[in-house]
C-alpha cells in the first residue's frame, strides 16, 4: 500500500545559560495557540491592477520582501507608509530574500485616488494550533510540534522574528478517515500567553516558558534502545482543555534514521481516542509519547491512507535541537 504522510499543523531555543537538557522533564500534551511573526514580509500571490499583474514583473511567490528604500520593514503597516513616503516616478527600491540569497531590486506601484497598489498578496504572520511536546524545569525550554510550520502558500519553513504561544481550548473535531485527516477546531487566548518562540526548525517549535509550571510529573527521559515494540500512550487534548492518556502501539522503530521527525512508527489502538477522532488529526502533532513511564518521543505526522497509523520524532533530538 502506498504511504502518504503530511504533516500535522492546521502552520527555538537559545538559553540564557550553557546548560544542557535535563534528564527528567514535564510532559506536554496540552493545546496550544501559535503566533510566528516572521522575518520581513512574504509574497504569497498577486492581483490586477489595470489588468496587469505588475507584481509579477520582479517578484516570484515566496520571495520575501525585507527593506523598501533601505528600510527595514516588519508590517504591512510599515510597509504602507515607507511606500508613501518614498514613492517616485512608479517605482520603489526594495530588497528581497530569494532561496536563500539577498536581492535588490523594484516594485511597480500603481496610485489609485488615495491608495497605493502594489499587486501583491503579502503575509507577515502565521497562526495556527498544536500541542505542546515538553517543558524544562531546569532550563524552562519548551518544545513543541516536533516538525517545522511552513507557510501553505510558499511551503517554506518561517523564519521567526518573534513569536509566542497561548492558551487554546478545542472547540470540536473533525475526525479523520482514510484518504482524509481531520483537525481540532480550536479557540486561541491571545490575553494568556504561555511563552516565547525562538526558533522555528525541522524538529519542532522551541522557546521560553514564562509562567507557572503546570502541576504534572516530571519524567525520565528515554534513550533510544530503550524504546520497545508494543504499548505505549500519548497525552494529547480533543476536549476543551482537558488534556487525557490514550493508549497506542509502537510498531516499528528507524535506528538508522533516529535525527528525524519520522524516527518512529505507532499505530493507535485506544477505542475512545478512535471514535472521538477517527485516528491522528491535524493539530495532535507534538503530543507527547509515554512508554514504560518514560517520554520517548512526540506524535508529527499521519499516514493518509491508513490515520490510524503515524509516525513520531524520538524525544532527546528534540531536546537536543531546543538546546542548540
Amino acid at each position: 500500500m502506498k504511504k502518504i504522510m503530511i504533516s500535522l499543523l492546521l502552520a527555538i531555543i537559545m538559553p540564557l545559560e550553557l546548560l544542557a537538557y535535563s534528564e527528567y522533564i514535564i510532559p506536554g500534551g496540552e493545546n496550544i495557540g501559535i503566533t510566528i511573526n516572521s522575518k520581513g514580509l512574504t509574497v504569497v500571490g498577486f492581483y490586477k491592477v489595470d489588468d496587469k499583474y505588475i507584481g509579477k514583473e520582479t517578484l516570484k511567490v515566496g520571495d520575501i520582501i525585507t527593506k523598501i528604500e533601505e528600510s527595514e520593514v516588519t508590517s504591512i503597516d510599515e510597509m504602507t507608509k515607507t511606500i508613501s513616503s518614498n514613492i517616485k516616478d512608479g517605482k520603489i527600491n526594495i530588497t528581497i530574500e530569494r532561496n536563500g540569497k539577498t536581492i535588490e531590486t523594484y516594485l511597480n506601484i500603481i496610485k489609485e485616488g488615495n491608495i497605493f497598489k502594489t499587486g501583491l498578496y503579502i503575509k507577515e504572520k502565521i497562526n495556527g494550533v498544536g500541542t505542546l511536546t515538553y517543558i524544562d524545569p531546569v532550563t524552562k525550554i519548551y518544545g513543541a510540534l516536533g516538525h517545522e510550520i511552513t507557510m501553505n502558500e510558499t511551503n517554506n519553513i518561517v523564519e521567526v522574528r518573534s513569536g509566542n504561544i497561548y492558551e487554546s481550548y478545542v472547540n470540536s473535531i473533525d475526525r479523520s478517515a482514510n484518504g482524509t485527516v481531520g483537525s481540532k477546531n480550536a479557540t486561541i487566548n491571545f490575553k494568556s500567553t504561555l511563552g516565547t518562540i525562538v526558533e522555528n526548525t525541522k524538529k519542532g517549535i522551541f522557546g521560553n516558558y514564562k509562567v507557572n509550571m503546570p502541576n504534572t510529573e516530571p519524567l525520565k527521559v528515554a534513550d533510544f534502545d530503550e524504546i520497545e515494540i508494543g504499548t505505549a500512550y500519548i497525552y494529547t487534548t480533543i476536549d476543551e482543555e482537558n488534556k487525557e492518556k490514550y493508549e497506542i502501539e509502537i510498531t516499528k522503530k528507524e535506528e538508522r534514521s533516529i535525527d528525524t521527525s519520522k524516527a518512529i512508527s505507532f499505530k493507535i489502538t485506544d477505542k475512545k481516542l478512535l471514535e472521538e477522532t477517527g485516528g491522528v488529526v491535524q493539530g495532535m502533532s507534538g503530543s507527547p509519547i509515554i512508554q514504560n513511564n518514560k517520554i520517548i518521543g512526540a506524535v508529527t505526522h499521519v499516514v493518509v491512507d491508513d490515520v490510524t497509523k503515524g509516525y513520531a520524532i524520538f524525544i532527546r533530538t528534540m531536546l537536543e535541537e531546543g538546546e542548540n
